[in-house]
């Protein structure tokens, strides 16, 4: 995978303490020896004459950021993971399967695509794949345990279509680009909810 642009600017500013040692790292023995001061070579290179570097209230500000997504990942982290199937009495094979890897979705231990074709509220026949650690994220799914809703594709996931009007979207998500992939589980289920249901697992390798 390409190391992102992104990626390195976030390294930039985690590695150093303050501004003046990401200056330095800018600053090249040769520079010292003509300048004969640090702190004039501290200016050229945060003027640009170095190159393209982060301004001090850039360097502040991309740093807090880091500090803070690192306090919130070990917070998150660290806080008992609430899910939406605990306790509900599931009857149906698909919302057994989906509490089954509810937890997995959530921790980023495995990513699931779930392929629905169904009828939608108007009786139009519809199908979808639908990234299911992302619908978490954005999605309560207590009414779906709890069978107060029916979990259907809809034209912001992955792909949706429509057989009756034929409207068709295909979408990215943040774990797929629009479809499950060959190196995945597939599994069939037998739903009593709708016509055909099949899951696509995707097994998270940690190091």
């Amino acid at each position: 995978m390409e190391y992102s642009t992104a990626a390195r600017v976030n390294d930039s500013v985690t590695q150093f303490k303050v501004y003046e040692d990401y200056l330095d790292s800018n600053v090249k023995p040769m520079d010292l020896f003509y300048l004969k001061s640090r702190e004039l070579a501290h200016k050229l290179v945060e003027h640009g004459h170095k190159g393209t570097v982060l301004r001090r209230e850039e360097f502040e500000e991309k740093k807090a950021a880091a500090q803070a997504a690192k306090s919130n990942t070990f917070y998150s982290r660290s806080r008992p993971m609430t899910l939406a199937s605990a306790g509900k009495e599931l009857k149906d094979n698909f919302l057994k399967a989906l509490a089954e890897r509810e937890e997995a979705n959530r921790s980023g231990k495995m990513t699931s695509v779930i392929f629905i074709r169904d009828h939608n509220t108007l009786g139009q026949e519809v199908s979808g794949y639908i990234d299911y650690a992302h619908r978490l994220k954005t999605q309560d799914f207590e009414p779906y345990f709890s069978g107060k809703m029916r979990l259907m594709p809809g034209r912001s996931d992955l792909c949706y279509y429509n057989w009756k009007t034929k409207v068709s979207t295909s979408n990215s998500s943040p774990n797929f680009e629009s479809g499950p992939g060959e190196d995945s589980n597939r599994t069939f289920l037998q739903s009593d909810l709708y016509i055909h249901v099949v899951i696509y697992d995707h097994n998270i390798r940690t190091v």
